[in-house]
């Protein structure tokens, strides 16, 4: 078994963990990538076939490398997010390791750094930067049993309609999966069932500028902390068929029934929470502010950007929020199966070492752990609303590889030439 020693270990490479090496490598740091499949693998084999990215391709990419022949203002597919994140690692001469999974990480005794076992051997290093982000293990809720006679599949899962048995499907969740998946399904010609929980709800663009642009103009991207109560809520925001406001009553008219939170389960029914209307309401209300700060922002300036009365239009309520079901009998509706676009937890089981609280979350200050020499890099909110974005992960890459040249430099202090 082979047996090698590193500055520093950076587990995994996607969007993360290759911003992470091209920081290092600027600061002149060695340091090694492993990655257990590979690069970017999760846009690869771990999205639905029509995914495209949710920011457009001036936005949301690394500074320095553009996508190739791609408008700016368009939507990358998740191939060609993958190929661009291939193309970095190639331009940056990444010291990417594909194939090679990380087993665990501990702290070494007696001396510093860390003692790393993996599929190919024993790296020790003296950092270790946990770089593989917050898509980690499907959560899907412990509602409907595994016998209940449906096709159940977690929206990583998901790959097309023609996957699915023949039938309607319910799909559980109001984020960019849940309502890009349902919207799919039901132009396919399906029956559709979507499941609307709490969630913010951005114009896809307003008065000629995408909601990306304005939430850079307005400082919301530098949000260090999320609202109460809102840490865990999703964005419905879509880039699909050349990106569109997510509108859920247009879901509606289009054929999508909408049901609130999916609670619990019995004998072939599903009950529903009866908070389909006030989900709703909090979506638009968070749009309608965005469209109020942005209004303000134009105003402020002097801008000249085109006024867009007509986005504050919301249109009737559809009959499905006017009178929400409060439960389903999946067979009288001939639902075969169930979309649960319930996200993801993180799954740090490898890595060894005193960095988390009791509930097994990640202890850091803006990536920096409670273990000294262990980083955290890709998660949300890690140190603002940017954070596990394809821009945010950068900028956070860079602190860390700074705190971690200012450390290295403490470390060999005095140590002989």
């Amino acid at each position: 078994m082979s047996h090698e020693e590193i500055e520093v270990l950076v587990v995994g490479a996607g969007q993360a963990g290759l911003a992470m090496s091209g920081h290092l490598s600027e600061a002149g740091v060695p340091h090694l990538v492993l990655e257990r499949h590979r690069i970017a693998e999760r846009w690869r084999s771990e999205r639905w076939d029509s995914l495209v990215a949710n920011g457009p391709a001036w936005h949301d990419r690394f500074p320095g490398l553009e996508f190739l022949n791609l408008d700016p203002d368009a939507f990358a597919s998740k191939d060609e997010v993958a190929d661009y994140f291939a193309a970095y690692a190639e331009k940056i001469a990444a010291p990417v390791r594909c194939g090679v999974e990380v087993t665990s990480v501990r702290k070494n005794a007696g001396r510093p750094g860390f003692r790393a076992e993996t599929s190919a051997g024993v790296v020790n290093a003296r950092f270790v930067v946990a770089a593989t982000g917050p898509f980690q293990r499907p959560v899907i809720p412990d509602v409907v049993p595994g016998d209940a006679g449906l096709v159940q599949l977690h929206s990583s899962g998901y790959r097309n309609p023609g996957q699915l048995p023949e039938g309607a499907v319910l799909v559980v969740g109001a984020g960019s999966s849940g309502v890009q998946i349902a919207d799919e399904l039901q132009r396919s010609g399906r029956a559709v069932h979507l499941s609307v929980g709490p969630h913010d709800r951005p114009p896809r663009s307003y008065r000629g500028r995408d909601f990306v642009w304005w939430l850079g103009v307005l400082g919301k991207w530098d949000a260090e902390t999320p609202p109460r109560g809102a840490e865990h809520v999703t964005i419905a925001v879509s880039g699909a068929r050349g990106g569109q406001t997510v509108d859920f009553r247009a879901l509606a008219a289009q054929g999508v029934e909408l049901v609130g939170r999916t609670v619990s389960y019995d004998d072939g029914v599903l009950r529903f929470a009866p908070d389909l209307v006030e989900n709703i309401a909090h979506g638009d209300a968070s749009y309608l502010s965005l469209l109020d700060e942005a209004d303000a922002y134009v105003a402020r300036n002097g801008l000249d950007l085109p006024e867009e009365p007509g986005a504050r239009v919301l249109g009737p309520d559809p009959a499905c929020m006017t009178d929400p079901a409060r439960e389903l009998d999946l067979a009288a509706a001939g639902v075969g199966s169930i979309i649960w676009a319930t996200g993801f937890a993180v799954d740090y089981g490898w890595l060894q070492v005193d960095a988390f609280d009791e509930a097994g979350k990640p202890r850091h200050r803006r990536g920096v752990s409670s273990e000294p020499g262990v980083y955290f890099l890709g998660l949300p909110w890690l140190s603002r609303r940017g954070s596990s974005f394809i821009w945010g992960v950068w900028h956070d890459a860079r602190y860390l590889a700074d705190h971690i040249a200012t450390q290295r430099a403490y470390l060999t202090y005095g140590a002989p030439a």
